[in-house]
């Protein structure tokens, strides 16, 4: 029997945040789509800004192209929405945001990536978490490549891209959400292969005068003159 996602309130912490649907006269985000025939030099740009969405710009790496996916897409065989699938579902997107993570931040970077705005709540991102804990990724990626709101906003043609202006972080400033850092946990450096060291003994500072002559050095004299004089 599959477990049923949660219910949760649509509140968040920057709900009043307007989106920029509703900012008339101020600068509106590029739409990508390939309703209108693009060209290749369209194509191309349709395809980077699916990289740069899904991955961020400092994931972007000659390991994450997917050369396959990019041609079916150029040749009309998929939709953007199947791409941007096919992106989530590479080795490379696990290993550089699943495996490094919980998935309670998993769930934030997917749904500011491909929903465009920021969780809202803990509540949503615990009935996600049960998703991917029940169900698995795949599921999880078809829940909101399916949802209401994805179809609404981008449908099958249109590159997802920050619906909300900006987020707020304490001390931080404003930051958009392509440009947050996946791995903020320290809890989950040993994933990374990042080096832990921990020392259980006794902190000690050592003085200069701790430290021994090395041959040549001036104090190598000096200690000499100093026992001649004592045995004098």
């Amino acid at each position: 029997m599959s477990i049923p996602i949660l219910k949760y309130s649509l509140s968040t912490h920057n709900h009043r945040v307007n989106s920029f649907e509703y900012l008339g006269g101020e600068e509106q985000p590029k739409i990508y789509t390939t309703d209108n025939l693009p060209t290749s030099l369209e194509m191309d740009q349709i395809i980077w800004a699916a990289y740069r969405q899904i991955f961020s710009e400092h994931q972007i790496l000659s390991s994450t192209r997917q050369s396959f996916l990019e041609s079916q897409l150029r040749f009309n065989q998929i939709r953007v929405k199947d791409f941007v699938k096919g992106l989530l579902s590479s080795d490379q997107f696990r290993l550089l945001n699943y495996d490094v993570n919980n998935n309670y931040r998993f769930v934030e970077i997917c749904v500011q990536r491909v929903l465009g705005r920021d969780i809202y709540n803990n509540r949503e991102k615990l009935a996600f978490s049960i998703v991917i804990a029940s169900k698995g990724l795949e599921s999880f990626f078809d829940l909101l490549l399916n949802s209401d709101e994805y179809i609404e906003n981008f449908g099958d043609t249109v590159v997802p891209y920050q619906r909300r202006r900006i987020i707020f972080q304490r001390n931080k400033g404003e930051i958009p959400f392509n440009l947050k850092t996946p791995r903020l946990d320290y809890s989950f450096l040993g994933k990374q292969a990042m080096p832990q060291l921990s020392w259980s003994g006794p902190i000690r500072t050592f003085s200069p005068q701790e430290q021994k002559p090395k041959a040549g050095d001036p104090l190598l004299f000096l200690n000499m003159v100093g026992q001649m004089s004592l045995g004098s």
